[in-house]
């Protein structure tokens, strides 16, 4: 049951969210935008309302899959705990039970959404890597002197990555399986912590909206208790997300982060240390609507299939 509940709340919540995080992405990718209205009014006006939605039809092909396990994994992980340590998986469990079962979760998430990540930071980047590339170097000590325009020869080049589907076998054929791996290790620190941080903050959060003389919350206490939760995961998340999307969007032309380290300086060193949170009050922003809808959704499947098995 909690697999499936975890999967329609996982759908729900990427619908809602999805442009936001393609804003997000290109913020923590690109240091030309010098906020989140100057990155929307420039991606509405090169690519219109498209822009915003570009890699989609993967993350939701893939969210069920991936809620359903992170869902399930939680789930499931906290009742052996709870089965361990108190004889009983119906015990009500310790703070510290449910943030072991959520980094649990967290750790697990990574390998099935990492290359549905990179294929995700690879498609929302591609029009800004493009447009760099195409961008003239005649302001260089090296430039040549202006001769006239030659007459164009042919279209201009289209996207590289055509889709989903067509920039994993992309990205598998270029830089081979470590390619679709390409920011796991950031992956890891920020799925590990933030999962924790968002189950516990979401029990802890239930329990004090939760009336007296109840066992569980209303619903206006589920999408207060859900949309907190989201915000303070990606408070905690943040950081690693920007050196995470950093790393899988540096495939595209010249490479440059040797790995998680070296990103992590190179870009506190070129930008200062606030860049390791650019993005930080869209992702607040997004995770509120995103988790209450999430959290409201699972709540709602898990009493409904309840009320249907016997």
């Amino acid at each position: 049951m909690e697999f499936a509940a975890g999967a329609i709340g996982g759908v729900c919540g990427v619908a809602v969210g999805y442009p936001l995080d393609t804003v997000k992405v290109r913020i923590q990718t690109e240091p030309k935008y010098t906020g989140i209205w100057h990155c929307v009014r420039d991606t509405y006006r090169r690519e219109r309302v498209w822009g915003f939605y570009r890699g989609l039809s993967l993350p939701v092909c893939t969210v069920s899959l991936v809620s359903s396990v992170s869902f399930g994994t939680y789930r499931h992980c906290l009742a052996h705990v709870c089965r361990f340590r108190y004889g009983s998986a119906d015990t009500k469990p310790a703070k510290m039970d449910i943030t072991l079962s959520g980094f649990a979760s967290g750790l697990v998430r990574v390998f099935l959404t990492s290359p549905t990540e990179v294929a995700k930071v690879r498609l929302q980047t591609q029009a800004q890597t493009q447009a760099q590339q195409r961008r003239p170097s005649a302001l260089g000590p090296s430039a040549a002197p202006p001769t006239c325009p030659a007459p164009a020869v042919g279209r201009a080049p289209g996207p590289k990555y055509r889709g989903p589907l067509h920039c994993l076998a992309s990205v598998a054929r270029e830089e081979g399986l470590r390619g679709l791996y390409k920011g796991s290790s950031a992956l890891l620190f920020r799925d590990g912590h933030s999962f924790a941080t968002y189950f516990l903050s979401y029990a802890v959060l239930c329990e004090q909206l939760t009336p007296a003389g109840r066992s569980r919350p209303d619903v206006l206490g589920v999408l207060v208790a859900g949309g907190c939760a989201g915000v303070l995961a990606w408070a905690v998340a943040t950081p690693m997300d920007v050196i995470k999307s950093r790393l899988q969007a540096d495939g595209q032309g010249q490479r440059r982060y040797r790995g998680l380290l070296h990103c992590v300086v190179t870009s506190v060193r070129e930008e200062g240390p606030r860049v390791l949170f650019k993005g930080l009050s869209l992702n607040c922003c997004r995770a509120f609507p995103v988790n209450m809808v999430v959290f409201v959704t699972y709540e709602a499947v898990l009493r409904l299939m309840q009320g249907l098995l016997p």
